[in-house]
């Protein structure tokens, strides 16, 4: 499932633009100003980024200077409404994989974004591991210790967006968004339900213990190192 971050000041195109993309099968997040973004881009592993160039903050055109420095490889669509020239170039310059200007039919930014997800050079990217902990998310095996471990299609996709965000304090309504989907309307304690679950079968059983509790926040996962 490809991992699109959606970088985006106006808070209700941004949304629209999550919610068609959900309803496409991505994994989205948002960020509203650049310094967020920033922070998202170099902690996150992101598949594709749409871009918007007037943030507040940081410009569009700062953090992708900013990223390119140490990401050269990841599909960075800009999303502006200039239809000057100048700023076209000065994005495709600075390391941009390509442009739309606002106002855009999502049909058009669908198809762009296919392309580019087609068109990145494929990564081994399906193996996660912290410590002795490992998660194949093609096969959906999951092994500590050398031991298989079973779980559940809610409990694995929960363990892997933990993973994918290690050593992050992730709140149990992100949880919710991310796990879930937006359209779930239940209880957030269902987060630590399945926690609870996940500690059971992949802890437990284990010296050392990868999922913590952040009181009165959320969850976060990480290896502890002496």
């Amino acid at each position: 499932m490809p991992n699109i971050l959606i970088v985006e000041d106006e808070q209700k195109l941004a949304r629209v633009i999550q919610l068609e993309l959900d309803y496409e099968g991505y994994q989205t997040e948002i960020a509203n100003n650049g310094k967020d973004a920033l922070t998202k881009i170099l902690n996150q592993s992101w598949d594709l980024i749409l871009l918007d160039i007037l943030l507040p903050g940081l410009s569009g055109l700062e953090v992708l200077r900013r990223v390119r420095n140490k990401d050269t490889s990841t599909p960075v669509l800009l999303l502006t409404a200039r239809d000057e020239v100048h700023d076209k170039v000065s994005g495709l310059d600075l390391g941009a994989n390509d442009y739309i200007t606002k106002p855009f039919q999502i049909e058009e930014l669908l198809a762009r974004i296919r392309v580019h997800l087609r068109s990145r050079p494929t990564v081994q990217t399906e193996q996660l591991t912290i410590g002795d902990l490992s998660v194949n998310i093609q096969t959906r095996e999951v092994i500590r210790s050398e031991q298989t471990i079973e779980l559940t299609p809610r409990e694995f996709d929960l363990l892997v967006y933990l993973m994918k965000n290690e050593n992050q304090v992730l709140q149990r309504e992100q949880l919710i968004e991310q796990v879930w989907g937006y359209d779930y309307f239940g209880d957030t304690n269902v987060v630590d339900v399945y926690i609870r679950y996940l500690r059971q079968k992949v802890d437990k059983p284990f010296e050392n213990q990868y999922i913590h509790t952040i009181r009165g926040v959320g969850y976060s996962i990480k290896e502890n190192k002496s």
